[in-house]
């Protein structure tokens, strides 16, 4: 089962490993949706992202790099 825009937590350590040289403070949401739709787990639709979900991923991915 591949990870859903829900999966917040696990999309963010995903992102920490496929993306090690990105500072993710940095990246504006558009590269992050699409950065999160190229992960090989990632199985969910397009539509259902939306500032909040790539908010919250963000601020995830930042947490993971502490």
């Amino acid at each position: 089962m591949g990870l859903k825009w829900i999966d917040i937590q696990d999309i963010a350590i995903e992102l920490d490993e496929a993306y090690p040289e990105v500072d993710p403070t940095q990246v504006n949401f558009v590269d992050l949706r699409n950065w999160v739709m190229a992960l090989d787990d990632f199985d969910d639709d397009p539509e259902h992202s939306g500032e909040r979900v790539l908010e919250a991923i963000q601020a995830a991915w930042i947490e993971e790099r502490e």
